[in-house]
Parts: C-alpha cells; sequence; structure tokens
C-alpha cells in the first residue's frame, strides 16, 4: 500500500509537469500586483491506516470540499489556510485468536485546517509544505462480511477516537487561469485511537495517512 501511495504521487507530479508546459501558454498576462484569491476546492483520498498485527490493510477511497485562502506574502511566496471537512480512514481484515476475525471499514471525518507555504517554481506551477490541525467530527465502523467476530467493533463511535489529529502536509499544482489542479499528501503525527479503548487496540499506534488529488476555483 505504501508503494501504490507514492506512486500515485509521483505518477501525478509528472502528469502536472507535463501539464505545465501547456499550461503555461494559457497565461494571457502576469499580475502587476500581488493579490489575494480566496475559493473553494474539491478533492479525492486514497486514505489508508498502517496498523501492526491486521491480516491486510486497504486503501479507502474518500474526498473533500473546502475553502481556500492564497494570502500572497512576497512575489513567488504566498501563505494558504484552508479548512476542509475530509473523509479518511482505511479497510482492515483481522485474523487472529485475540481480536478476532472480520473485514471493518473504517470512516474518520475530520474538519481540518491545513497551513501551507506555497512556492511558485514557474507563472503556474508550485510546491507546497505546512502542517495541518483537524477535529474529528465523526467516526463510525462498518462489519464488510457481516460475519465479523471482532465484539464490538462496529459500536465504536467519535468518542472512542482521539478527537485530535495534526501533521504534515506537502503538495504540488497547476495555476490556469482561476483553476488551480493538484496532488497532495498528508502524514499524520497523532494516534487515531485513544490508549486504553478498543479503538486503540484494535488501531493501535496507526495514524492517518492519505494521499489526495484536487481542483480548486478562485473567486
Amino acid at each position: 500500500m505504501k508503494k501504490f501511495t507514492m506512486s500515485v504521487i509521483v505518477t501525478a507530479f509528472f502528469v502536472m509537469m507535463t501539464a505545465s508546459t501547456f499550461a503555461q501558454e494559457q497565461v494571457t498576462a502576469t499580475e502587476s500586483v500581488l493579490t489575494p484569491k480566496y475559493g473553494i476546492k474539491v478533492g479525492l483520498n486514497f486514505a489508508n491506516l498502517y496498523v501492526d498485527n491486521v491480516q491486510n490493510e486497504y486503501m479507502k477511497l474518500g474526498g473533500f470540499i473546502g475553502f481556500f485562502a492564497k494570502l500572497p506574502i512576497a512575489k513567488g511566496l504566498s501563505f494558504q489556510p484552508e479548512i476542509l471537512y475530509t473523509n479518511k480512514g482505511s479497510k482492515l481484515t483481522y485474523g487472529n485468536f485475540v481480536q478476532g476475525s472480520g473485514e471493518y471499514r473504517f470512516n474518520l471525518n475530520y474538519i481540518e485546517v491545513p497551513f501551507l507555504f506555497v512556492i511558485n517554481l514557474t507563472s503556474n506551477f508550485s510546491v507546497s509544505a505546512g502542517g495541518y490541525v483537524a477535529y474529528l467530527a465523526s467516526a463510525n465502523v462498518t462489519d464488510m462480511r457481516a460475519d465479523g467476530t471482532v465484539n464490538g467493533v462496529t459500536n465504536l463511535n467519535e468518542n472512542d477516537f482521539n478527537r485530535s489529529d495534526y501533521g504534515l502536509v506537502g503538495g504540488a499544482s497547476i495555476d490556469i487561469q482561476r483553476f488551480t489542479i493538484g496532488a497532495r499528501y498528508n502524514y499524520g503525527l497523532q494516534n487515531i485511537g485513544k490508549t486504553g479503548s478498543i479503538a486503540g487496540d484494535l488501531t493501535q499506534n496507526s495514524k492517518n495517512s492519505v494521499a489526495s488529488l484536487f481542483i480548486g476555483f478562485a473567486f
């Protein structure tokens, strides 16, 4: 799964580099003044939790939607805060004597605030890096086969997980007029399960790991 996540990022990077050459032809004028931009963005998440002692772990598709602001600091450098509603998690297969067996989908929904510094390498190709903080708004676990034997797992909710999350963010994007397309990777630094709870036992020291593709529109 880690190799798949990296391949998504690498593929998206080369697609954007190729598109960047064409995208530059779409620029009709260069801004003479540094102008803040505000907009909306939507994206597709390729999420996973890397958990020890499980039979299998699978990527879970999710999505996000929210708002962003791109605030210029100097020519070629901007600060970009965002507020997003985003879906993370994973699909895990258990199969041992202690935890039991079954396949479950963990759905974790966060209100997330990324804060990024954006560097323009060309007029419309940029890279970004920063961090994020997030609040767990809701959570549920679905028994995918309806024959699981892990007691209590499907009764887990947001109170069984750590409400706060935080981590690192990095990505790249292309701006074409008012549109932005890009890819990013979020690496969580907070354990998602509370220590000593069923959620903590089932997810152990796992953290959110999400690769994303997105499109944005600036007003």
